[in-house]
């Protein structure tokens, strides 16, 4: 959410922000609304500061003087209750629209209408040449009895799939490796609901937008989370932090869930796009401060780097262009691996900053070394999410006899095996 005194003060940009996302918003109207409600809020001071002078002045007088003033007070308390039935209405409008209204990107975003015009600013790895025929995750995971997505239809319905023998084991292996790796470099491991409040779904932006996306449990105002970023970033929620204890850094594993609204005839093929998944995802909640995020920043995603450079699986790093970008998101950089089935990278990993736009919908502030009350600042990034990993891991591993040969650092994960099949 943005600062109110933000907007008044840039409406153009903040308009021009949400053209820029692709985001339909009537910034007008709020402003409409905002200076409606606070001629009604003065109007509303006005009245409890003379009820209040008043009621102050009765105990002191008495006769006809008294009688005058308790009539004047029930007269104050008649508007009172007339003025705060005109505000509710208007303040539900108020609140309605502050919640849809989209952080412009950073300046050096590059604009454009959708992932195809993302810009891609770093490339590891080399691309496989294989000398045979090749096999998609699916052939493969068919033939070494790793993935059966017909019962997986059976049980669940569309996109949903059976990891099994192998195929468990090694997406084990890979959420192992990486819980490991991101608590050897000092990031709290925790375990979280996955089933929140709405507030929590509010608070980091994924309601009221996206909310189609969300399963939802209407009846106990429950969300299944499509990211553990939902309960990382909520878990401080209107909280008042010390800056010496910034920043916190911390990461969880969990089922995650996605309605994939939208998406109707796209990717139905293997486990690309499917509706339940297992990630793990870090959040760093910091300071406010563009300088930290910025390090930050780089620093979860260079965690996500390193854990493809460690499977040995290419990959390339895009900046998101504004068109692509989600409605809280400053600024966001995806990782898409190499998969063979696809002729193209795929993304694995989104690393995003807010700055404070989480944090004001969360009501999630520190008191700052100057003794003052700031809003933190929130970041996020994949740190590994499976089934979709599986996809260029087994794709790029694959020899000419159909075996598939696991990473050396996966091994002891997997009995010390080296290859499936």
């Amino acid at each position: 959410m943005l600062d109110i005194k933000f907007i008044r003060e840039n409406p153009d940009l903040v308009k021009q922000g949400a053209v820029n996302k692709r985001i339909k918003v009537d910034v007008d109207r709020l402003l409409s609304v905002d200076s409606e409600l606070k001629d009604l809020t003065l109007k509303q001071e006005g009245l409890l500061a003379d009820r209040n002078a008043c009621s102050k002045q009765i105990p002191r007088v008495s006769g006809e003087e008294k009688e005058a003033l308790l009539k004047k007070v029930a007269s104050i308390k008649e508007e009172l209750e007339a003025v705060a039935q005109k505000i509710a209405p208007v303040q539900q409008e108020f609140d309605d629209l502050m919640w849809l209204i989209p952080q412009p990107a950073r300046e050096d975003v590059p604009v454009g209408k959708d992932d195809t015009e993302n810009k891609v600013v770093k490339i590891w790895g080399d691309i496989p040449k294989f000398d045979f025929k090749y096999k998609d995750h699916v052939e493969l995971g068919k033939m070494h009895d790793m993935i059966d997505i017909p019962r997986g239809v059976k049980l669940a319905g569309s996109r949903s799939y059976v990891l099994k023998n192998d195929g468990a084991l090694l997406e084990q292996a890979v959420l192992r490796y990486t819980y490991d790796k991101l608590a050897s470099k000092g990031y709290h491991a925790m375990s979280v609901p996955v089933l929140v409040l709405e507030e929590a779904m509010y608070g980091t932006g994924y309601f009221p937008t996206g909310r189609e996306q969300a399963y939802c449990c209407e009846k106990d105002q429950l969300a299944l989370v499509g990211t553990a970023e939902v309960p990382l970033t909520s878990y401080y929620a209107k909280e008042v932090l010390d800056e010496k204890d910034l920043p916190i850094k911390f990461f969880a594993q969990s089922s995650c869930f996605r309605r994939e609204a939208g998406t109707y005839g796209k990717d139905t093929q293997g486990l690309y796009r499917v509706h339940q998944f297992q990630k793990i995802e870090q959040v760093i909640i910091g300071e406010n401060s563009r300088e930290a995020s910025e390090k930050y920043h780089e620093e979860i995603l260079s965690n996500s780097e390193g854990i493809l450079q460690d499977f040995g699986i290419p990959y390339r790093v895009v900046y998101v262009c504004t068109g692509d970008l989600g409605q809280g998101q400053l600024r966001k950089h995806d990782i898409e691996a190499w998969m063979p089935s696809r002729n193209n990278y795929g993304e694995t990993h989104s690393c995003s900053s807010f700055h404070e736009f989480q944090a004001r919908r969360l009501k999630l502030r520190y008191k700052g070394k100057d003794q003052k009350m700031h809003f933190c600042h929130t970041l996020n990034n994949t740190a590994i999410a499976s089934p979709r990993i599986l996809i260029p891991l087994i794709e790029n591993n694959q020899n000419a006899d159909g075996s598939i040969t696991i990473p050396e650092c996966l091994r002891k994960y997997m009995g010390g095996k080296e290859k499936i099949g």
